[in-house]
């Protein structure tokens, strides 16, 4: 299966700095047989997220999009919204189960706006942008994200 792994983080972007939840992420990917194919911090624009999953997903390169961060209810927490813009289906199982088992540590993660959703036969996933919390939650769905992307790939 082949993955790319998006921080989304400005100033990050900007400074050209590497993201250590997308790094933690590319590590537990690839201990699980991911084909991590791209990784990076990109700008919190919801139009450069949208042409970027976009491009991913209709090219066919890429099974598996994860983002980390901007998954917030601020207006610059936009990966949520890019996410069910370029959807064709959303599966809104996924962000709900994920709220449920955050919600053990913090009661902010109901605050939270994740989403998934499948373009074309590319999953796209949010995670939050904490490092742990996003390795956490990956490993928590890894095997249903798996079922996802091989069922809409048959």
């Amino acid at each position: 299966m082949r993955a790319a792994i998006f921080t989304i983080d400005t100033e990050s972007y900007e400074a050209k700095k590497k993201s250590a939840a997308g790094e933690a992420l590319k590590r537990m990917l690839e201990q699980n047989r991911l084909e991590v194919k791209a990784a990076g911090v990109l700008p919190r624009d919801q139009e450069v997220l949208s042409t970027v999953f976009r491009q991913l997903a209709d090219s066919g390169s890429i099974e598996l999009i994860i983002t980390t961060g901007a998954t917030g209810y601020l207006e610059q927490d936009c990966a949520p919204r890019a996410v069910k813009e370029v959807s064709e289906q959303l599966l809104p199982g996924i962000p709900e189960a994920l709220r449920a088992y955050n919600l053990r540590y913090s009661k902010k993660a109901m605050l939270d706006c994740m989403a998934a959703g499948i373009r074309k036969h590319t999953l796209i996933v949010n995670l939050p942008e904490s490092a742990k919390t996003a390795k956490e939650d990956m490993e928590y769905i890894l095997s249903e994200v798996v079922q996802v992307v091989e069922s809409i790939n048959l």
